[in-house]
């Protein structure tokens, strides 16, 4: 699938008529989640003269089928085409490149504005909305796009894809895997008022510091034989690392710079509905997609990056070893969207109280095993 720069090699060595039908699509598994889009570039007749397609890693449906409408003009305008007929079954793209929608959402403006200028280099083109089944020949480009940004091999009948970790249903023995304890710190007044929480340094409170002793005694009692715990350096996450070693005996304590939480930036200490009332539309953009970072703050995206370079170190630090790991929602929740395979939309769907316990086995060849999610029961 070749990424769309340049001219396409899969353009066919044909004479282009003057006028064309580009058929595009996108999609994303999550919303947002592993996205592709997929393009083709008819003649009227029917004959395919191109074909464009890429994986977009992490990105959202409306920006993944945006980039597909980008890939088919780009084709067409490679191809000498002065007369384009669109059509796509994305009806909000068809609407808003037609002009009678208004494209609310700040993350698809640079989108439709390239497509715009595409638009503006051809002498007629004109926009359709199809029902899906008009357009599968892009739609089936557009999956095997998402299967790429997936990590989904492709399958022939002469080779079985191949797996990037052993995959079983057999149990697994412990001995070999690192084990990772994952523990959300314990309550803070923020907490409690549901307020962003981020780089700023706020305590436990009364509660959470009960809280995290109570992990402590879940940790002790599930993981007595864990040998360090490796803490975020604020101090609510230090103080419930403090509380959990005290259980474990005394064990050591480590900070790492890569579990601190992530930046929100503007929002910091501010509830959802304040963060609604004064940034809408970046609220939006921020939710939709993981590479949009909160108004000087950082990205989800980003904050991935981190979490895997942490669960790294972990590895090579701790092997065939348990190892506490006490840190924050946002990295939390990336190591187990990593560990369960899931998208972005994981982000969304999944809550972590405080002091909840997740656990995770991760072996040198790969292989992962999640032991428990979000674990309360030393909280009731």
């Amino acid at each position: 699938m070749p990424p769309d720069h340049g001219p396409d090699p899969g353009v066919r060595p044909v004479s282009a008529p003057t006028r064309v039908v580009i058929e595009a699509d996108g999609g994303a598994r999550g919303n947002p989640g592993p996205a592709g889009y997929g393009a083709v570039v008819f003649s009227p007749s029917g004959s395919v003269l191109a074909e464009r397609s890429e994986a977009l890693g992490i990105a959202t449906n409306n920006v993944a089928e945006y980039r597909g409408l980008i890939a088919g003009l780009r084709a067409a305008v490679d191809l000498g085409a002065s007369e384009a007929d669109i059509r796509m079954d994305s009806k909000l793209v068809v609407e808003q490149m037609s002009g009678r929608w208004q494209i609310k959402n700040a993350g698809l403006r640079p989108l439709a504005a390239e497509a715009a200028s595409l638009v503006s280099r051809f002498d007629k083109v004109t926009f359709t909305w199809v029902p899906r089944d008009r357009n599968t020949h892009a739609d089936a480009l557009a999956n095997a796009a998402m299967d790429a940004a997936a990590g989904i091999a492709p399958v022939s009948s002469a080779e079985p894809a191949a797996a990037s970790a052993p995959r079983s249903w057999e149990p697994r023995p412990i001995e070999g895997a690192t084990r990772m304890l994952l523990v959300r710190h314990g309550e803070t007044a923020f907490t409690s008022q549901g307020r962003y929480s981020g780089r700023g340094d706020v305590p436990l409170s009364t509660v959470g510091e009960a809280q995290a002793t109570a992990a402590g005694v879940l940790v002790a009692a599930r993981a007595p034989d864990a040998v360090a715990v490796v803490t975020s350096p604020l101090s609510r996450c230090r103080s419930t690392a403090e509380a959990i070693a005290r259980e474990l005996g005394g064990v050591p304590i480590r900070v790492d710079d890569d579990l601190i939480e992530c930046d929100f930036g503007s929002w910091e200490g501010l509830t959802f509905a304040e963060v609604r009332a004064g940034w809408a539309s970046e609220l939006d953009a921020w939710l939709a997609d993981p590479s949009v970072a909160p108004p000087g703050g950082e990205s989800f995206a980003a904050v991935a990056t981190r979490a895997r370079r942490a669960v790294s170190a972990l590895q090579a630090t701790y092997p065939s070893s348990a190892v506490v790991v006490v840190s924050h929602v946002s990295p939390i929740k990336l190591i187990l969207q990593d560990a369960l395979a899931g998208g972005p939309g994981f982000l969304h769907r999944l809550y972590l109280d405080p002091a909840g316990v997740s656990t995770v086995d991760t072996w040198p060849d790969g292989g992962v095993a999640v032991r428990t999610v979000n674990d309360t029961s030393h909280l009731r």
